[in-house]
């Protein structure tokens, strides 16, 4: 993260914590469809956790989840929540979260269109899974969203400091960016009414 996006979501931590989830069925759908991706043995690392909610879910399906985010106010919230024990929150960005590489997975829900260079974090990413890890994401296209909110709506809140500065993205546009980084899709979908968030699992090729 920038130094501005970092302030951002210090800025935002305990609104957002704060804030419920709009589609529980959708977001109960993620989690079990990510849960049926995992292994008992399997050591993750998830990037931009935020306050730890997906972490918390998780972590019990697998051996080790390290959880990270730019943000400490984020993962103070989060650290303050109960937690299993194999779950661990750390104050790291996307470029330097990839201490105890490589992992089995890598988590990477709603943040690949705030990083400043998605292609850079995927290749990296990628160079820190293991032989046939999986990336499993979820990543808004707002490219895709009416001509409305692109360009009156979302430039508005970002003026006003409701939400923070993204990659307009267009679905095919980041589906193309996972493989060139090296991936093999395997699973894509949207869950609930939502249909610019894509939640997709990609494999990086066993040696």
């Amino acid at each position: 993260m920038t130094d501005r996006s970092t302030q951002f979501w210090d800025r935002v931590a305990e609104r957002y914590a704060a804030r419920p989830i709009k589609d529980v069925a959708a977001y109960e759908a993620m989690l079990t469809d990510a849960a049926s991706w995992l292994s008992s043995t399997d050591e993750v690392l998830e990037i931009g956790c935020g306050t730890g909610g997906a972490a918390i879910r998780l972590a019990p399906h697998v051996a080790r989840w390290r959880a990270t985010d730019g943000s400490a106010e984020m993962i103070r919230i989060a650290r303050a929540k109960p937690a299993p024990a194999n779950l661990s929150f750390v104050v790291a960005d996307a470029e330097q979260a990839f201490d105890g590489a490589p992992f089995d997975v890598i988590c990477a829900f709603l943040v690949l269109h705030l990083v400043p260079d998605m292609r850079a974090t995927l290749r990296e990413i990628h160079r820190n899974l293991k032989s046939g890890g999986l990336l499993i994401s979820k990543t808004y296209c707002f490219r895709d969203m009416n001509i409305l909110m692109r360009r009156l709506v979302i430039p508005a809140l970002q003026a006003f400091g409701v939400i923070p500065r993204f990659a307009v993205l267009r679905n095919a546009e980041l589906r193309r960016a996972i493989t060139e980084a090296g991936f093999v899709i395997e699973a894509s979908h949207t869950f609930g009414s939502n249909q610019h968030a894509h939640y997709i699992v990609a494999r990086k090729a066993a040696n």
